[in-house]
């Protein structure tokens, strides 16, 4: 990486700038209005507006009606995603910013020919505006760890939070304190000295701030049917309460995902079926070819350079597995390629070496198939018996039947952290705490909730935890299980093959200690690779701040579609993540999705792989769309206006 120092205007000699007005210049780039001349050096007119929100004038949340970054005064068409075009009108100051700014300079490369910035334990954040880095650029000193305060500090106008000044995601509340740390990128921000954000946005045509939303009104949901909120200052808006955290950058993230720029049936793609799958990001796309580029090669045992850099990224996978979950021992991460995979090894070593004719395996009426049917094969060829926990009318667990269940024979209890086809978020730790108390052992399937909210394995107290990587903006085919130590320990392996090989002679074998045991032959290594970097990209933008900013979206979603003469919710209850399934009168679920995908909008229709737990509600399938952090309001509101036509057609024939 180049450390030459950077001067005013490029001149020679010149004194270099401090970093606060690199800081400066970087966010003239979004803030300067046409004709500026004094933003940047040598005086050049910026020409660049600012990126805006995608929801459309008198969406509840929405922000003013935004500039075209061509014509001024142009509202920008429904769909297209702003900051695509946002070029400025002279390139010499961008261009002296690009070279100074380490993650669009011309990467240096390391000793062993990989690119700095995918040799590093965390992959740096660089979402991308019209080629230019957005918060503050890098001070002088070019190798700062990211966990260090803000190059601006205290009173500057940079932030290198994924949080634009005003208004993006949703409108933001009148002035709100934004931290002036940077990001660490193992944890969340920690606050330092406060950087006041300017007022609410204001809207051109009435000159006046807009509302400040941040958090719905949660309305009762009860039954499938949503009783709506009180209309807002417009008679349209529901009414929210005031943000007590500064606004999430959506459309920062949104430039990451380059899918999302995608076009279909000649509508901008609205992805709706993160459950299923999510995009990836392109940190994640480019360290997976960096790795096959620069990296390929077995792992373990080989004594050349190519298996020295492909096993100390993998291992590197393993450690950001380790952190991401808050796992005690690096080598208690066994790779393995999903959730599914994961639950039948579970069940195969462990049940089959522990569990006999007579003995009781609890699961809930929630469960994804993956954690139903590994657990009927083990009853079925052990003797042993499948119990399940009931849900209630909302689609809860029934704590007070589950604990009516436990008993002396009870040697596993097995369920999701979140429902795939409800969205329900489940009291795991309460289920682990009343299992232990009857001497049972606990797994939790985390495929669901991992890109949702904060996963602590020793919080939660389970003895096995299970995820998958394509719920988590890694790649498919990769996953891991995490066990204590003791427990795994204790298993027998469940695969024969090499890697997990110590010794063998036709007599015996002995097998390496974990995590190797477990993973026999050649593994997925560069998509364990993937999986790493998609995990600290999500800790570098933190996972509560994730949660925060998708409960709005699920909370919005479920009032605007519960409103809907004919909808059915599938699952209401209180704490829910993600998903919102429902039904239409008159319509089959199969022809929702084709209505939706006609405008370009892509949701999940079936039985979601959870038979049992749509059964309990009397149907077959649903429409379920699932949000992630990159989707918008705009883009609930354009599903919502589907559904709600169809309605009104059946209707009227």
């Amino acid at each position: 990486m180049s450390t030459a120092p950077f001067t005013s205007g490029g001149a020679p000699g010149a004194a270099p700038f401090d970093p606060a007005q690199l800081a400066q210049w970087a966010n003239a780039l979004f803030t300067a209005s046409p004709g500026n001349t004094a933003a940047l050096p040598g005086g050049a007119p910026v020409g660049v507006q600012p990126p805006v929100q995608l929801a459309p004038a008198g969406s509840p949340l929405a922000s003013p009606v935004g500039l075209s970054p061509a014509v001024p005064g142009t509202p920008i068409p429904q769909g297209q995603l702003p900051g695509t075009n946002l070029l400025p009108s002279s390139p010499a100051p961008v261009a002296a910013l690009v070279n100074r700014v380490p993650s669009l300079a011309p990467h240096a490369t390391s000793g062993n020919g990989l690119p700095d910035h995918l040799t590093t334990a965390v992959p740096a954040y660089e979402p991308r505006v019209g080629g230019v880095f957005l918060g503050a650029p890098e001070a002088p000193a070019a190798h700062a760890p990211a966990s260090q305060p803000s190059a601006g500090g205290a009173g500057s106008d940079a932030s290198p939070f994924y949080f634009l000044r005003s208004g993006h995601g949703q409108p933001a509340s009148a002035p709100v304190s934004l931290p002036g740390a940077a990001f660490d990128p193992l944890s969340v921000p920690v606050s330092a000295a406060p950087v006041q954000a300017p007022a609410a946005p204001v809207n051109p045509a009435a000159g006046t701030p807009e509302p400040a939303y941040y958090f719905v009104h949660a309305t009762t949901l009860r039954d499938g049917h949503v009783t709506p909120a009180m209309p807002g200052p417009n008679g349209t808006a529901p009414q929210a309460k005031p943000s007590a955290h500064p606004p999430f950058d959506v459309h920062a993230v949104r430039r990451d995902f380059p899918i999302l720029q995608k076009r279909v049936n000649g509508r901008q793609l609205v992805w709706f079926d993160n459950a299923a799958t999510t995009q990836k990001p392109q940190v994640v796309i480019d360290r997976i070819s960096a790795f096959y580029e620069h990296e390929n090669s077995n792992i373990h045992r080989a004594a050349h350079e190519l298996a020295a850099r492909a096993t100390d990224a993998y291992e590197g996978a393993r450690k950001s597995v380790q952190r991401f979950i808050n796992a005690p021992d690096v080598n208690e991460v066994i790779f393995v390629r999903g959730t599914t995979e994961a639950i039948n090894l579970v069940a195969k070593s462990w049940g089959g070496q522990h569990v006999g004719e007579g003995d009781e395996i609890i699961v809930s009426n929630l469960e994804h198939h993956a954690n139903i049917v590994p657990w009927q094969q083990l009853a079925a060829a052990k003797g042993a018996k499948l119990r399940v926990i009931p849900v209630d009318d909302r689609g809860q667990v029934r704590l007070d039947e589950y604990q009516k269940l436990l008993n002396d024979r009870t040697k596993i209890v097995a369920v999701t952290q979140v429902s795939n086809a409800l969205g329900t978020v489940v009291p795991v730790k309460q289920i682990v705490e009343l299992a232990h108390r009857a001497g049972a052992v606990a797994l939790v399937d985390g495929a669901q909730s991992v890109s949702h909210m904060r996963v602590d394995v020793q919080d939660i107290g389970a003895d096995f935890f299970v995820f998958s990587g394509h719920k988590i903006f890694g790649p498919t085919g990769i996953g891991a299980l995490w066990g204590k130590r003791a427990v795994l320990e204790d298993m027998p392996p469940w695969q024969g093959g090499g890697n997990m090989i110590a010794d063998v002679t036709f007599e015996k074998t002995v097998y390496q200690p974990i995590p190797n045991k477990f993973e026999a032959g050649t593994g997925n290594i560069a998509d364990a690779v993937g999986l790493g970097a998609a995990l600290d990209y999500v800790m570098r933008i933190g996972i509560e701040n994730i949660g925060r900013y998708e409960h709005e979206l699920v909370v919005y979603g479920m009032q605007a579609l519960g409103a809907i003469p004919g909808v059915r919710l599938i699952g209401t209850a209180d704490d829910k993540a993600s998903v919102m399934s429902f039904v239409l009168a008159g319509y089959t679920t199969e022809e929702v999705g084709h209505a939706l995908n006609d405008e370009g909008i892509a949701v999940r229709t079936g039985h979601h792989c959870a038979q049992p737990i749509l059964r309990r509600f009397g149907v077959e399938t649903t429409v379920r769309p699932s949000v992630a952090f990159y989707n918008t309001f705009e883009e609930i509101d354009r599903m919502v206006a589907v559904v709600r036509r169809l309605a009104s057609q059946r209707r009227a024939g």
